[in-house]
């Protein structure tokens, strides 16, 4: 698929600010006009010249690289001109109202990755992986975006994508002609294909929890009564004291979000106000955060003063919560604090779910904890197979793996090829979202709006 516009886009290439080099970045199919006009010649493709680049009146605006890039041998499949020259946001907005004034227009946000997209030169989540190496907040978040750009999730969307058109073809040709000896259906060669489609898909879901994990982080809230030390713990686990610690009941009466990256996982952090009746209007406000951010966790600690338990069972420390804590919305751990005034010792203790006995006030017992969250974010499969993912795939993918559920059940139950040819479709629909073989124009512009501009 080839752009049917012919215009030429422009941007600076690096960050705003002053630094040793600045790039400006022209992509579209006139690009030798801008060559002859600012460099004075044409230069060859892939070869670095030091060039001057000349203003309007034949006078150097600056001096550095120029670079050209052939079409369709580019990054956006367009010729390209590079322009490196001095850092500095004057002499680069000088270069660039150049060019402006010679018939280019100011790149959108994404647009160059958008133009390789549509010009074949990546797929949809390739191009997302170029986003994803570029916010990158961590190393294991950086490698796992490079696996993605060079095509590790694309391809194996690629293979389920063909394991379901095998499959299609073989369930469509029994529909259209009965009476050539194709297997019936229910066939249990068809019935273990569906079941191995299921694993792998399974396989790629948690692989692309993992990657979204990696891309945004671990969404921590930091739940409980007041005063039970929720403050203090994010101290811990931040390293430095960004919450305020008093003896008060009910300092904190908002939400607080810190982000720690441990072992190249970032921890998305959040502290909230205390969970108690109260006729605080403030306090209120703040205890309807506390839940709306509970209900939107990946993961809560629920803090307790280990002197106030009797029980240390995560569904007896306070029913009432735990009645009202909404079971799919997130993972849920029991964390007793205060334990210098008990006789518990630091440590993991197992009874139905993990129990977690610290000591903010003398951080023992923090390491433990620590631990068990970077498992809970997919520390243990760190350099195993790990993609870039957002949370668009995961839906994706986990709508086909219910899509070839139900096809399954259907065959069972109904023997009907029909149904289970419609629910092979859409689950090769839902996959094939994700690459951008079938994806909406609106789906584009979201995608590619949230991209630097200049890439």
């Amino acid at each position: 698929m080839f752009l049917t516009s012919h215009d030429t886009i422009v941007a600076i290439a690096t960050p705003a600010g002053v630094g040793g080099i600045g790039v400006v970045r022209l992509s579209g199919n006139d690009i030798k006009k801008f060559m002859l006009a600012i460099l004075g010649e044409e230069i060859q493709p892939r070869l670095a010249c030091y060039k001057q680049f000349l203003g309007a009146e034949g006078e150097c605006l600056d001096t550095g690289i120029a670079l050209y890039f052939s079409g369709p041998n580019s990054f956006t499949g367009q010729a390209i001109l590079e322009l490196q020259g001095h850092g500095g946001s004057v002499v680069q907005d000088l270069l660039l109202q150049r060019c402006i004034e010679l018939g280019a227009r100011m790149a959108r946000p994404g647009e160059f990755s958008e133009r390789a997209f549509l010009n074949d030169k990546l797929d949809l989540a390739q191009a997302e992986a170029v986003a994803d190496l570029i916010e990158a907040a961590s190393v294991q978040a950086a490698k796992s975006a490079v696996r993605s750009m060079c095509g590790d999730f694309s391809k194996e969307i690629k293979n389920l994508v063909n394991s379901l058109k095998d499959v299609r073809v073989f369930v469509e040709a029994s529909i259209d002609f009965p009476e050539e000896e194709i297997e019936s259906l229910p066939d249990p060669a068809l019935l273990k294909t569906l079941d191995d489609i299921k694993v792998k898909l399974g396989d790629i879901i948690n692989k692309a929890r993992h990657g979204v994990l990696l891309r945004d982080g671990l969404t921590i809230v930091l739940a409980g009564r007041p005063n039970a030390g929720k403050s203090s713990l994010l101290n811990c686990l931040v390293g430095t004291d960004e919450a305020i610690v008093t003896t008060e009941a009910g300092t904190t009466r908002d939400v607080l979000r810190k982000t720690a990256v441990i072992n190249g996982i970032p921890l998305q952090l959040i502290d909230t106000a205390g969970l108690r009746e109260t006729t605080s209007i403030v306090e209120k406000e703040g205890i309807r955060r506390a839940w709306s951010e509970i209900e939107a966790a990946d993961h809560v600690l629920f803090v307790a003063d280990a002197s106030d338990v009797s029980m240390p069972n995560i569904k007896n420390v306070w029913p009432e919560f735990f009645n009202k804590f909404p079971e799919s919305s997130a993972s849920l751990t029991l964390v007793l604090n205060k334990i210098d005034l008990t006789d518990l010792t630091p440590g993991e203790m197992i009874n139905t779910e993990p129990t977690f006995c610290i000591s903010a006030k003398h951080r023992t017992g923090i390491h433990n904890l620590v631990n068990y969250l970077l498992k809970q974010a997919g520390q243990l499969d760190r350099g195993h197979g790990a993609f870039s993912a957002r949370g668009r795939h995961v839906a994706a993918l986990k709508s086909a793996w219910s899509h070839v559920s139900s096809g399954k059940q259907q065959l069972i139950e109904c023997g009907s090829g029909e149904l289970i040819a419609e629910d092979l479709r859409q689950a090769q629909n839902s996959l094939s979202e994700i690459t951008g073989n079938i994806t909406s124009d609106e789906l584009l512009g979201e995608i590619f709006s949230s991209f630097c501009i200049g890439k």
